[in-house]
């Protein structure tokens, strides 16, 4: 029987909820945002975990947590948003139309925290004041057919970078609103990769 995955453990040791009830699909969606990652890189992961029948499941993805190198050197005069780190969305995402175009888990349920990454160089900046709101930062994927490159595709979304996999996980939230009647969908994003 695989064990309860270890990457549960660092989200309750930071106060955050941990979804391991008995219920299939219980949808634990978490994002880790690399320490000394690439920008324009998808060299973030999202994890999926949760239980079927009583076992643990776990999927990891690549992704981006972080705005693309074309927002970031042009973004607009407010400053390119970037997902807060370590920050539990409780039940703010649904499933919805990207830009109206295809199916995500799309910010509609609730405010997110964003830092304002404002000087247009081809860096990252955490921290900083804290800008609360709505500001459609949802997690979709990049090309249909995949990309190597974030570039204009993260504006501050969690971006997948692999098709399919984006699919599974688009799949494994229509399994949770099967299975549950749950339409909403919590995200926690964690800085590190490690000890997962």
């Amino acid at each position: 029987m695989i064990s309860r995955p270890a990457i549960l453990d660092r989200v309750e040791a930071l106060g955050f909820a941990v979804f391991d009830g008995g219920a299939d699909y219980d949808l634990n969606i978490i994002g880790c945002r690399k320490v000394d990652g690439v920008p324009d890189s998808f060299d973030d992961q999202l994890h999926v975990v949760y239980k079927l029948r009583g076992r643990w499941v776990h999927h990891v993805y690549s992704c981006t947590t972080d705005p693309g190198l074309y927002w970031l050197q042009s973004g607009s005069v407010q400053g390119t948003a970037i997902l807060c780190h370590n920050q539990q969305m409780r039940s703010v995402y649904s499933i919805d139309l990207h830009r109206g175009k295809y199916e995500a888990l799309c910010q509609r349920n609730g405010p997110v925290n964003v830092w304002r990454d404002r000087n247009h160089d081809d860096r990252h900046d955490y921290g900083g004041n804290v800008d609360r709101g709505y500001f459609g930062i949802n997690i979709h994927r990049a090309s249909i057919s995949g990309s190597t490159v974030v570039g204009a595709y993260s504006a501050g979304c969690t971006v997948l970078n692999n098709p399919d996999q984006y699919d599974e996980l688009i799949y494994l939230c229509k399994q949770q609103i099967k299975t549950n009647g749950w339409d909403r969908f919590t995200y926690t994003l964690l800085f590190g990769l490690e000890g997962i």
